[in-house]
C-alpha cells in the first residue's frame, strides 16, 4: 500500500506538491492549514501605494499568492507599471511572468535573507514597494533600510487558520506516514489545528520541510524536522519525502 503523505498547503497551492508526491508513487492526503483572506485594512494600503507606483525604483514579492492580489488590483486601478522588479524565488518569478510583469532580479536562494542580499547594492537612495502576507518576517525590511533604502510594506492578504479542517485532522492523521511544510505558517497553523482536535503525531512520522526557516520554526517548537529539502521547491521537497519513506 502506497505511502499516505499530508500536505498542509493552501488548496489553491497544493495540487503542484501533491502532483509531484503522486509521480513518486504516494498517496496525497489534502489538509490546509492555510487559507488567504482579505488584509485587515481592506487592501486600502495596497490601492493607495498602487495610485503612485511612478514614485518606485523597486516592486519586491515574496509569494505567488502575493502576485496575484497585486495582478488583480492593479488590473482594477490601470496603473502603468515601470519600476524594476525583485522576486524571492523560482515560484513567484513564475507568477509574475505569467501576469505579464518582467523580473529584473531573482534570489539565488528562496529566502528573504537571500533576496535582501541581493537588492542591497540598490537600496541606497531607492524607494521600494515590498508586497507580501500581512504577517511577515520583518529581515527585508530591516535589512534594506539599514542600507539606505525606503521600503514601504503593502499587504496584500493576511493568513488564517481553517478551523474547517479540524475534523479531517482529527480523522486522517493518525493514518499518515509523512507531513511536508511549505513555510513557518503551515508549521505554526498545524499544530494550532492540532491542539483544537486534540490529536498528536504518530510514531516514527517523517516530517519533511521546505526550508531553512520552516526548519527553524519546526525547531521553535520543539520538533526535529526528518528532512529539509535541497532547495525550497516542490520538487526538492517531493524528492526528499520520497527518498525518506523509501529509506525507512
Amino acid at each position: 500500500m502506497a505511502a499516505r503523505v499530508l500536505v498542509t498547503r493552501a488548496p489553491h497551492q497544493a495540487s503542484a506538491l501533491g502532483d509531484a508526491l503522486i509521480a513518486y508513487g504516494l498517496r496525497v492526503v489534502s489538509i490546509p492549514t492555510i487559507a488567504l483572506a482579505p488584509p485587515a485594512d481592506d487592501y486600502a494600503s495596497l490601492d493607495r501605494e498602487l495610485t503612485q507606483l511612478d514614485e518606485y525604483d523597486w516592486l519586491l514579492f515574496t509569494s505567488a499568492n502575493a502576485v496575484a492580489v497585486f495582478a488583480e488590483r492593479l488590473e482594477d486601478q490601470a496603473v502603468p507599471l515601470s519600476c524594476g522588479i525583485a522576486s524571492i524565488g523560482a515560484a513567484t518569478t513564475k507568477a509574475l511572468r505569467e501576469a505579464g510583469f518582467p523580473v529584473r532580479l531573482q534570489a539565488q536562494t528562496a529566502i528573504a535573507e537571500s533576496l535582501a542580499k541581493s537588492l542591497v547594492p540598490h537600496a541606497k537612495g531607492s524607494k521600494m514597494l515590498l508586497v507580501r502576507a500581512e504577517q511577515g518576517r520583518d529581515v527585508l525590511i530591516d535589512t534594506l533600510t539599514d542600507a539606505g533604502a525606503e521600503v514601504t510594506l503593502s499587504p496584500a492578504y493576511r493568513s488564517i487558520i481553517p478551523m474547517e479542517s479540524v475534523d479531517r485532522l482529527k480523522r486522517e492523521l493518525p493514518n499518515v506516514h509523512a507531513i511536508t511544510f511549505t513555510s513557518s505558517s503551515a508549521v505554526q497553523n498545524l499544530f494550532a489545528l492540532m491542539d483544537a482536535a486534540k490529536v498528536t503525531l504518530p510514531p516514527g512520522i517523517v516530517l519533511a520541510s521546505i526550508g531553512p526557516i520552516t526548519t527553524a520554526t519546526l525547531r521553535d517548537l520543539g520538533h526535529k524536522p526528518t528532512i529539509e529539502a535541497r532547495d525550497a521547491s516542490v520538487a526538492a521537497l517531493a524528492s526528499a519525502v520520497a527518498t525518506a519513506l523509501r529509506n525507512q
